[in-house]
């Protein structure tokens, strides 16, 4: 029977697990946390009926990969969408945008702003391809078609929050994907993400698939024609592996990948994601608003706020109030530095933004929530950039989040770049 090591039990490395035991591999998962799930992954406390995830996720229902593999898992009636609201930040005030008429009403752009904001929208959605976008910056494309006014106000702050300095040169292909992908209705698991990932991994184990947590991988070498996996000190050999790591890891893991890999792993840009979730006593939002994009320059000390019990009920979590206050930062920021605590004192002042009736007594407590690669920075041409799935170690696949190109990281496009390479593992092929 063929052997194969998957290093990390994200979406991405289960789907493949999956595929590939369906193809008739063994199948090992190394994992250095002590749960499944990756970026994906929640936790729970005494009292709560569901898990909570640590970096807020949802599904649309658009997102066709994961739909399936639920479908095919059997787990299918436990998938649920709702319509949460979104809103922007403008003169002190929040607004709705997540709807046509809801654009129609917003009131910081004149009739030929929204028709123009409505025009080149429904272009990017229906009737144009990535490939001819990512040859230009997405600062530069919507600068130019949607308008001074409109790029300001709603894009430039959005683009300038996710990518911080970098936000000038992200390629417009990742922008484009944004609207062909999304939808307005969102989607959750019963349980939380938590309860699908262990749903997933007990499906997985009925499969034959080992799981082995808290297990950290050190070195992968190639080894008279087999992949070498050095984990915890203990060196076990496998016909195949993929790695499903951030690229710097794969960098330092696999030091023997020839000069040509090694130099578009290396090309491979990120920030991290810093995530404060909040209890609270009250409802910050009054008006029941879930997702709120706040832009920098009007003082927010985070990106998003995301009041998560304004789209699935307080009863799930004992009642309390729950709140994500969360950033995409370069690793060396002082947030990566700073206690929960002290982010808290840094955070306050925004919730009091959002709520002017909020004090410092609503909070019950907090936990904080840090990586140093979530989000990839797509430049112009990004797709020359990709890493194949092959690696120039025969053996010895790759598949992470950049490569998941032009769409954005998240599970949906993390299954299907898993099913992808477990299909590429399963042919044989020595190339793509």
């Amino acid at each position: 029977m063929r052997t194969v090591a998957v290093i990390g039990a994200g979406v991405g490395g289960m789907a493949a697990a999956y595929d590939l035991a369906k193809g008739g591999a063994e199948v090992v998962i190394f994992e250095q946390e002590d749960s499944v799930g990756g970026l994906a992954a929640g936790f729970k406390e005494e009292g709560w009926a569901w898990s909570l995830e640590k970096y807020y996720h949802h599904w649309f229902q658009s997102d066709k990969e994961i739909r399936s593999l639920l479908t095919e898992l059997g787990l299918e009636q436990n998938l649920h969408f709702y319509r949460p609201k979104t809103v922007v930040f403008h003169n002190e005030n929040f607004y709705p945008l997540d709807s046509p008429i809801a654009a129609l009403l917003f009131p910081a752009l004149s009739l030929i702003d929204k028709l123009r904001f409505g025009l080149t929208t429904a272009y990017l959605r229906y009737l144009s391809s990535w490939k001819p976008l990512e040859k230009y910056t997405a600062h530069e494309w919507m600068l130019r078609y949607y308008g001074e006014k409109v790029y300001s106000t709603l894009f430039e702050p959005l683009l300038e929050g996710k990518f911080s300095h970098y936000y000038q040169q992200v390629t417009m292909a990742w922008f484009w994907a944004r609207f062909k992908a999304r939808s307005e209705r969102l989607g959750t698991y019963d349980g939380g993400f938590q309860a699908f990932l262990d749903d997933f991994a007990c499906k997985l184990k009925e499969m034959g698939v080992e799981f082995r947590l808290r297990t950290t991988v050190d070195r992968v070498f190639s080894l008279d024609g087999k992949i070498g996996i050095r984990a915890d000190g203990k060196e076990v050999i496998f016909d195949q592996a993929l790695a499903t790591i951030p690229p710097d890891a794969m960098l330092r893991l696999a030091p023997d990948l020839d000069r040509g890999y090694s130099e578009k792993l290396a090309s491979l840009h990120g920030l991290g994601a810093v995530v404060l979730i909040v209890s609270l006593k009250h409802e910050l939002s009054e008006q029941g608003y879930y997702w709120f994009n706040l832009p920098k320059s009007a003082g927010f000390p985070f990106l998003a706020l995301v009041e998560h019990t304004n789209f699935l009920p307080k009863e799930n979590y004992g009642g309390e109030h729950l709140v994500y206050c969360g950033d995409y930062l370069e690793p060396n920021h002082a947030y990566f530095s700073l206690s929960k605590e002290e982010l808290l004192e840094r955070f306050l002042p925004g919730l009091k933004k959002i709520n002017k009736k909020f004090e410092p007594s609503w909070v019950n407590r907090c936990w904080l929530f840090r990586t140093p690669y979530a989000q990839p920075i797509p430049l112009l041409n990004h797709s020359t950039n990709i890493p194949s799935l092959h690696t120039s170690i025969p053996g010895l696949f790759y598949a992470s989040m950049s490569q998941v190109y032009p769409w954005d990281r998240g599970t949906n496009f993390a299954v299907k770049l898993g099913r992808e390479a477990a299909e590429v593992m399963n042919s044989g092929k020595i190339y793509l």
